[in-house]
């Protein structure tokens, strides 16, 4: 808000490959910080812009909200309980993603092209993108959504959730015929696959809760070691309910860990074969860089610092910095 802390983003932008702007629309147009300005002091600026519900919407976003406005509230529950928003921030994830694909696309069309790009994501529009198979069942064939836990609307049984013997809990994700007459198999219940209710998926769908009970029963007595020994032998998908504590004793999670001596956390980008640094800073106190980026990157001398400080556009960061963590794969057993 003060006009040499906007000069100096300014100064930024001559040089930099992209800026990231999350301003409620309009306001970055009030600063003289939108992509029009930026963009006439550098061409090649990539000015990726996101938003709550469009750039003429001038609400500002909250993942919850828009959750319940997307239609993942209504979809997430039990059938016979309220509407829940989901336990992480969905909406933000998604919409990061998203964006992070468009600056892609626009860094590879700049390399062909010379030119950068305005590229702008919403919230709600990244929400909706989402639904999936759940939008396509109400656009092809009219069906409005409803709640059904952890049930899947078109295959029979998949997500379903059963209690074994010892008190796991346990994830079919059933998709084919074949994973289907194995399941029979696996669980000793052959006349499953005679019985005309189940012959096939559409039939499975429309019988689903005879279907889940008769299942239940068969699994009840099994606990999770024997279950996943017969289930696996005969191909069948399955998993496990899990909690956070389990989570991270999976090999495959393991790997996404971040782990120093000060802290653990999680990598959100998790691709291999990239070359990847072999150290990594921690997450940055309240303006750590910012005496680096001005000096460095934009050679302000001590004179300029102190008229930055004086109006109020930057404070330096005083707190020491904690040590860079270090990548580390934790000891195998």
């Amino acid at each position: 808000a003060k006009p040499a802390g906007r000069q100096a983003i300014v100064d930024l932008a001559r040089g930099c490959d992209i800026v990231i702007a999350s301003y409620k629309p309009g306001d970055d147009v009030k600063l003289g910080l939108d992509a029009d300005a930026l963009r006439k002091v550098n061409a090649r600026l990539i000015y990726a812009q996101i938003s709550a519900y469009g750039r003429d919407d001038p609400r500002p976003g909250f993942d919850a909200i828009v959750q319940a406005e997307s239609g993942f509230t209504q979809l997430n529950g039990e059938a016979d309980g309220p509407p829940l928003k989901m336990p992480v921030a969905l909406v933000d994830l998604l919409a990061a993603h998203q964006l992070k694909e468009a600056i892609l696309l626009a860094l590879l069309a700049r390399a062909r092209t010379g030119v950068g790009r305005h590229v702008h994501v919403s919230l709600l529009e990244a929400a909706v993108a989402s639904l999936a198979n759940q939008a396509s069942n109400y656009l092809v064939a009219g069906v409005v959504p409803r709640r059904m836990g952890s049930e899947h609307p078109n295959i029979v049984p998949y997500g379903s959730i059963f209690r074994l013997g010892d008190g796991r809990e346990l994830v079919l994700a059933v998709g084919t015929e074949r994973q289907w007459r194995q399941l029979t198999v696996a669980l000793e219940q052959p006349e499953l696959a005679q019985d005309r209710r189940f012959a096939d998926n559409g039939a499975r769908v429309r019988h689903r809760d005879q279907l889940n009970a008769q299942l239940a029963r068969a699994l009840q007595v099994l606990d999770g070691d024997s279950a996943a020994a017969r289930l696996q032998a005969a191909g069948v998908p399955f998993g496990f309910v899990n909690d956070m504590q389990q989570v991270w004793q999976q090999p495959a999670a393991q790997r996404v860990l971040l782990q120093a001596a000060e802290l653990r956390g999680i990598r959100t980008f998790v691709a291999d074969g990239l070359p990847r640094a072999p150290t990594l800073s921690p997450p940055p106190e309240y303006n750590a860089h910012g005496r680096a980026v001005l000096q460095d990157r934009l050679g302000y001398d001590a004179a300029k610092l102190r008229m930055l400080i004086e109006q109020g556009a930057w404070a330096p960061q005083s707190k020491p910095q904690p040590s860079a963590w270090r990548r580390e794969r934790p000891p195998s057993g």
